[in-house]
């Protein structure tokens, strides 16, 4: 992709609806991907950074005014600067917390469906992780609510969540304090952990509120990683034409950092679901986007088993289809009727079966049960079955066809009554040998032989 592309907007009645341009986009992706998004408040760099790892310095807007695009999830997919074959999907969130867009339970679902769609959520403010940079998160209060791992789960719903979410980072923009805590140097995620300590005593509401949300952060992301980043520049008109300066016109720091950070996010793998199944290629990521999507703007809430089945019978119906199709077309190509012998025609079957099952094996996702690739198999056996029954017809017809051929003459001595004569019958046998003779020479008969 040259440019990113809107993947999820919000409409005039408040849902949320999934651009099937990008979609299309991501159905011809059938490398692993791996996903990186990035939320925060409007105006705070968020687009910089993704760019920086896009290796481009045009691409998400910058954007200098303080009037934001159009609310909901950007997208740009990229090839992975480190791994071989493989995708790198970047989605840049627009108006969370925006004061002209504000709708809170808007900003739950676009932040819940970055956190489920992500291998990596990247949250982008500014200066310090203070009591107001915390409770800038007030759209992680509800996401338990707005997340249901499974339709009927009375475990802990932050403990199931947090086996889904992705890692957690927090980039922390035009940071100027010294890392230390208690006169103690400390290193950035080591500043991190201790923001998301709560404070105690509980003497306020506000304190209460903010501990809510910390206590929620660290229930629902295990993994949690700090970057701090330095003033890019002092200049403001530097600041302000960013798609265009060069490295050199940057802070060392910032540049140093920025290098860090994409470095980092650089070696993170694609999601891999439990029991060994292969990465998320982009048509599975895009099929999960919109069930995802759909399941928020049709019942407020998302349940993951229940998208999971969804994309996952989409998914094995079409591998199906396109296996048992791959079989049915090697198989006329291969195959010419007749075959020299059962083993021949077993041979060639054996092998488009071979083929065809990696093919389903490739394209078919959470098959647990091998229901779909019983249905394959059962396909399968169905088409052989009808090849088999046109190679013994083609094998009948061939071979009645040789005999007619070759018994021209003795049906002609039969109806001239050649053979009622004295030693008639024992000419008749000879012939009939002869025949019989012949028969047998000739090759590739096929299995009626």
């Amino acid at each position: 992709m040259e440019a990113p592309i809107c993947l999820i907007q919000s409409t005039k009645d408040g849902k949320l609806k999934v651009n099937a341009g990008a979609v299309e986009i991501l159905s011809q992706i059938t490398q692993p991907v791996t996903v990186v998004s990035i939320v925060g408040a409007c105006r705070t760099g968020k687009s910089f950074l993704m760019n920086r790892l896009a290796g481009q310095q045009k691409g998400f807007d910058l954007g200098h005014t303080v009037q934001t695009k159009t609310k909901g999830i950007w997208m740009w997919c990229r090839p992975h600067p480190v791994k071989k074959d493989h995708v790198l999907v970047l989605l840049d969130t627009e108006g969370l917390g925006d004061v002209e867009q504000c709708n809170s339970e808007q900003d739950t679902w676009i932040f819940s469906l970055a956190a489920l769609l992500s291998d990596v959520l990247v949250y982008n403010s500014s200066w310090t992780i203070n009591q107001d940079a915390i409770n800038k998160l007030h759209f992680i209060k509800d996401i338990t609510e707005f997340i249901k791992v499974k339709a009927k789960d009375n475990n802990d719903p932050e403990t199931c969540v947090s086996n889904h979410f992705p890692e957690f980072i927090w980039a922390l923009r035009d940071f100027v304090l010294k890392l230390e805590i208690d006169g103690k140097a400390v290193t950035q995620d080591d500043y991190l952990e201790h923001a998301l300590k709560p404070q105690l005593p509980e003497t306020t509401k506000r304190i209460k509120k903010t501990n809510k949300y910390k206590n929620k952060l660290s229930a629902c992301f295990k993994i949690r990683k700090c970057f701090t980043f330095e003033h890019p520049t002092c200049e403001k008109s530097v600041l302000q034409r960013l798609e265009d300066v060069h490295d050199d016109e940057l802070t060392p720091s910032f540049i140093a950092k920025s290098k860090e950070f994409c470095d980092y996010i650089f070696r993170k793998d694609p999601i891999k679901y439990k029991g060994g199944l292969q990465p998320i290629n982009g048509k599975r990521f895009g099929l999960m986007t919109v069930k995802y999507t759909e399941s928020i703007s049709s019942s407020n809430f998302i349940c993951m088993e229940n998208v999971i089945m969804n994309v996952s019978k989409t998914q094995n119906k079409t591998a199906v289809q396109e296996a048992t199709k791959y079989y049915e077309d090697k198989m006329k190509g291969r195959i010419i009727f007749p075959t020299k012998s059962t083993e021949d025609f077993m041979t060639v079957s054996e092998k488009c079966e071979k083929e065809a099952l990696q093919i389903f094996i490739d394209k078919s996702f959470q098959d647990e049960k091998q229901k779909f690739q019983e249905e394959f198999a059962k396909n399968v056996k169905q088409i052989k079955d009808e090849f088999s029954e046109q190679n013994i017809a083609a094998s009948r017809r061939l071979c009645e066809e040789t005999i007619t051929a070759l018994s021209g003459d003795l049906d002609k001595n039969l109806n001239d009554g050649s053979y009622v004569v004295p030693g008639g019958y024992q000419k008749y046998q000879e012939i009939i040998e002869e025949i019989k003779e012949k028969y047998n020479k000739i090759p590739n008969k096929g299995v009626q032989v």
